[in-house]
């Protein structure tokens, strides 16, 4: 038990450090390409803070934890909504952009309804299924593709630093960032497996929130600089990529069943991306207040959890 709380404590540092060289690079990667930080935030920043999921639900699929796989990808969705983007509206108020609002946010809903809708229908998914995501992803890729042409760069406010660091900057950033998130999820799963919780409750809980700890050190810092744009698309872009990619991936190497139980909890992740369409389509900003009201709900839903046990 003390040797996992010492490695609790060596994860938190990689993650940290790792998501403070990830902005900075990925940052300066957007200006000195010309490319919107947005599309950064979608994409790079996205996939590469996404590499927990998409290790941990694959090796859980290979090694039989299927509720490890799903839970993990649905509760860290959850956990990126509600507490990662509630906390990071908490350190600083974040504009969001006219396409997230009209199209990406819409589309994760869209995504998620899909998946459940799979998981409930079939049972598992299938790799028919996992084909469709897959296919839904590659279709993404050149929507971005599209709207990268389309958005006018501005960034002057982003630090430049020299080609060579940014590469460095990004590479240790993310290796730090999938380092610190598997030390800190090994860690916190033989503390929970000490105290004695279901599979199901530990995807859902404990990695889902380990998972998301890039997600949520990356967007906390990004906002915290003042980069609004990485912090929301990160998130979204993060939600995509767990669900398209993740689960795609995951179920064309080997079907994943999809447990009834995780109706309820694929539910509440569309009602929390829905919730943040609706306090951030008419102002366009995501703001202390709501902040704190999707940390409350969070909060609440692990609660449910914890006491079903």
């Amino acid at each position: 038990m003390l040797v996992s709380l010492v490695l609790l404590i060596v994860g938190f540092v990689c993650l940290i450090k790792g998501a403070d060289y990830l902005v900075d690079g990925a940052s300066s990667l957007a200006k000195r390409m010309c490319i919107p930080p947005i599309i950064i935030g979608l994409t790079v920043v996205a996939m590469g803070t996404s590499a927990p999921e998409a290790a941990v639900s694959i090796s859980s699929a290979i090694h039989g934890s299927n509720d490890i796989a799903i839970g993990n990808v649905i509760g860290s969705n959850i956990a990126n909504i509600l507490f990662v983007l509630g906390l990071s509206a908490m350190m600083n108020q974040l504009r969001v952009q006219k396409n997230t609002i009209r199209y990406e946010i819409p589309f994760v809903i869209f995504i998620t309804v899909l998946l459940c809708g799979m998981g409930w229908q079939y049972g598992e998914i299938s790799r028919m299924s996992a084909g469709i995501l897959s296919g839904i992803f590659v279709m993404f890729l050149g929507y971005l593709y599209v709207i990268s042409k389309q958005t006018e760069c501005s960034t002057d406010d982003i630090k430049t630093i020299s080609p060579l660091k940014t590469c460095i900057y990004i590479l240790f950033g993310l290796c730090a960032l999938v380092l610190g998130s598997n030390i800190t999820v090994s860690a916190a799963c033989d503390i929970a497996r000490y105290i004695g919780i279901s599979e199901r409750v530990i995807g859902l809980t404990i990695i889902a929130i380990g998972t998301s700890l890039p997600e949520l050190v990356t967007s906390v810092i990004a906002a915290k600089k003042g980069e609004a744009d990485i912090s929301v698309g990160n998130i979204v872009g993060s939600n995509i990529f767990n669900i398209l990619f993740v689960l795609g991936v995951t179920g064309l190497i080997l079907p994943i069943p999809y447990d009834s139980a995780f109706l309820f909890d694929g539910i509440f992740a569309i009602l929390a991306v829905v919730l943040l369409w609706g306090f951030t389509c008419r102002t366009k900003h995501l703001t202390p207040v709501p902040g704190i009201l999707m940390i409350s709900i969070y909060i609440t839903y692990l609660a449910c959890l914890i006491t079903n046990i």
